[in-house]
């Protein structure tokens, strides 16, 4: 028997909703690594299935370092403006602008391929695919530019 507890940790860890969670830990029998693994194979299949919708909406973040020498700007683009206008929508483009000044990627497929600097646990492109199942809307980052005083 799944317990509240186990739903609400796993809940609090992947952001993805009860039922989700619950889902997940039935088919993991209990064991919450496995359990992450399966929201997250789900997830890449989300991606996929909303990966023809249409971006109407999304933000524009900038993060800047603290010293102000490194920032960066970042266009997260969503379905719709519920989504685009939801805060923690708006974090995660903070969260990947602030990643994008400490990396410096080379592209975007770069950028997604990299461990997310705040949770190494994490890359870039789980990030987004973790958005997806979340707002259920195709989530994509569809620019970025780093600008540093010393280049």
């Amino acid at each position: 028997m799944i317990s509240a507890k186990d739903i609400k940790t796993l809940r609090d860890q992947s952001g993805l909703s009860i039922s989700l969670c619950k889902d997940a830990l039935i088919e993991a029998q209990g064991n919450q690594d496995k359990a992450m693994d399966i929201l997250r194979a789900k997830g890449a299949f989300a991606v996929e299935k909303k990966s023809i919708r249409t971006l109407g909406a999304g933000t524009i973040s900038a993060y800047v370092h603290n010293t102000n020498n490194i920032g960066a700007m970042v266009e997260l683009g969503s379905e719709t403006d519920f989504v685009a206008k939801n805060d923690e929508f708006m974090n995660l483009a903070h969260n990947i602008a602030m990643h994008i000044s400490a990396t410096n990627p080379i592209d975007i497929e770069a950028l997604l391929s990299e461990q997310f600097i705040k949770e190494p646990t994490l890359t870039i492109r789980d990030l987004v695919q973790n958005a997806v199942q979340k707002f259920g809307e195709r989530v994509e980052i569809l620019r970025f530019s780093r600008f540093s005083t010393s280049e």
